[in-house]
């Protein structure tokens, strides 16, 4: 069982040992050292954070020990409730709030739960905030407030048609033309929270909803990361149906995957490529992703006359380079859409009403669709070394021994090859370096990985 303490929050197993799980008291530490971490950057006399949870089984445990450890601060509390990771980024700007926490493990199994940690703008906060807060934590130089000073909670359960609304007032999403087209799609959310708002925004562009493990009790039927191997029932599904595609997401709501109509994965990396290529063609403009994220949005990008730009890995990341480029579009190559004309965060809401309109003004199937995208391919890889071995000496050797290609080094290695690239990341926890590739086919990809693998080895003495 593990607990991992990281910048962008808390997130660990349910029950065991104090400090190695996410046990009740590590909650009220870290929820503490949030609410002191807010109270210490403020002037003002009363801060105001939205709390939102996923469907996840310890979810109401949780959210009770972090309400009531933010209300002993007399800190406010908005309570949304059972809610997604995007809304709560949507209510905390919209409630004027100092901060939000949404109590969701992502896409991990169902015996994670985390803390995820916003700031006023309803965004994940910066490292160094990050950074911060598990100092306090870790001190815990905790005040909490006198009985006349304690919080309050005030329940708002509307956020979620809130933030369909807000979605179907985008420019760019059209549900009169969507309507029209009469579609039928199949949902798979993984029986949490995205099985109330996902149909909820289907229905209201007039589309007929399948459901498929869409009821919020927090018992996975599968493993909730949207991969291709964990989706066999919902692509059998679809052909089933006749459905005109599937649409999946994973426990809070913030990554999207769709099956195409033949039953086949679109691919994650192309959800981002698809709802870029329509917001480029009406807006155009620049873009951002990761740097494991596929070349096809550069492609994409160019194709409309942008400027592409990859950033280090994570949300904030890219968050960050977006607003420093202008970027109209960005986010992930894991199905993670960050669209500003609604907010600075990933979410699924945005991702499904873009594509949906996109895909009503075309006179193609999902399949065909996904057929005029650039066609690429990926690896991803991890070589375990012994501790003893320096993994920062080996990206050094790879960096010097590839020198003649062109090399970003703001986050690992990456290798940009003319007609392929390798992505090396070292892990912060133990003696791993993962491998990421990508080709113009599968065997290529993982020819490149399996190349790099025997140089890292090769390099290392082993």
């Amino acid at each position: 069982m593990t607990l991992i303490k990281s910048i962008s929050g808390i997130r660990g197993t349910i029950g065991g040992v104090v400090g190695d799980n996410l046990t009740p008291v590590d909650a009220v530490k870290f929820a503490s050292a949030y609410g002191t971490f807010l109270k210490n950057n403020s002037n003002k006399d009363k801060l105001t954070v939205v709390v939102g949870r996923d469907a996840r089984i310890s979810g109401p445990m949780i959210h009770n020990l972090i309400t009531n450890t933010l209300i002993g601060l007399g800190i406010d509390i908005i309570d949304l409730g059972l809610s997604t990771t995007p809304t709560v980024e949507i209510a905390v700007p919209l409630e004027k709030a100092d901060g939000g926490i949404i109590l969701t493990a992502s896409h991990n199994p169902k015996q994670w739960n985390a803390l995820k940690l916003l700031n006023s703008k309803g965004e994940f906060l910066s490292a160094a905030e990050g950074e911060l807060i598990l100092k306090i934590a870790e001190e815990e130089s905790f005040v909490f407030s006198e009985v006349d000073e304690l919080g309050t909670i005030s329940e708002n359960e509307a956020y979620m048609d809130i933030h369909v609304d807000e979605v179907l007032n985008l420019p760019l999403v059209d549900a009169e033309i969507v309507a029209k087209r009469k579609y039928k799609v199949v949902v798979d959310a993984v029986n949490s929270s995205g099985g109330i708002i996902i149909p909820k925004l289907l229905e209201q562009m007039g589309v007929e909803v399948v459901k498929l493990y869409c009821e919020p009790n927090g018992h996975f039927p599968h493993n909730p990361e949207p991969l291709k191997e964990h989706l066999g029932d919902i692509c059998k599904l679809v052909l089933e149906e006749k459905a005109d595609f599937g649409i999946v997401v994973d426990p809070d709501v913030d990554r999207l995957a769709f099956i195409s109509n033949d039953g086949e994965m679109f691919g994650e990396e192309y959800t981002l490529v698809a709802c870029a290529d329509y917001v480029l063609s009406k807006t155009p403009g620049n873009t951002v992703s990761n740097m494991s994220s596929s070349r096809a949005l550069r492609d994409i990008t160019n194709k409309h006359n942008g400027s592409y730009q990859a950033s280090a890995v994570g949300e904030v990341n890219v968050v960050e380079l977006m607003k420093a480029t202008n970027a109209i579009i960005g986010g992930e190559g894991n199905g993670g859409i960050i669209y500003p004309e609604l907010h600075y965060g990933r979410d699924s809401l945005v991702g499904v009403a873009l594509f949906l309109t996109y895909l009503a003004n075309q006179e193609k199937t999902v399949a065909e669709l996904r057929a005029s995208y650039p066609q690429y391919y990926m690896s991803k890889n991890k070589i375990e070394l012994t501790p003893q071995i320096d993994v920062d000496a080996i990206l050094v050797a790879m960096t010097s021994k590839y020198k003649s290609e062109d090399i970003t080094t703001i986050d690992g290695v990456k290798i940009d090859f003319a007609e392929n690239w390798v992505h090396l990341r070292k892990s912060n926890t133990e003696p791993i370096i993962r491998i990421y590739t990508e080709a113009k086919s599968q065997e290529e990809a993982d020819a490149l990985a399996l190349r790099i693998i025997a140089e890292i080895k090769e390099i290392a003495g082993i």
